[in-house]
């Protein structure tokens, strides 16, 4: 397993690649916006968390159909978790394809919401 700076860098590469991404540190830990607000937040074993990991606005359903299916790689991250976001494990071996996939569903689904927040 490389060390955790080398997984967060590659998730940091992910996210910042997708149009209008940034960073800033949030509770301490790397976090990703887009013009919507808060896509991904890495959780590098913040407050004795087993695991490293990216926490990602999901959309409906998501986030219980992976859990339920698969939870060694996702889980229901704490605060977040209620509002349907997922965990990622990300030192379990899921392939970086699949977390790619999830980080840039996050980023869209983020924006999406954003947008029907404004048609109401």
């Amino acid at each position: 397993m490389p060390p955790a700076e080398a997984i967060i860098e590659r998730i940091r590469k992910i996210a910042l690649a997708l149009p209008d991404a940034y960073e800033k540190l949030s509770h301490g830990e790397p976090t990703f916006f887009n013009k919507a607000g808060v896509f991904v937040m890495i959780d590098n074993h913040h407050h004795g968390s087993e695991h490293l990991s990216v926490w990602c606005n999901a959309p409906p359903g998501a986030q219980e159909s992976l859990v339920e299916a698969d939870p060694n790689h996702f889980f229901v991250p704490p605060y977040v978790g209620k509002s349907g976001w997922l965990g990622i494990h990300l030192d379990t071996g899921l392939p970086w394809p699949v977390i790619a996939d999830l980080i840039t569903q996050s980023y869209a689904t983020t924006a999406a919401r954003k947008k029907s927040r404004r048609r109401r």
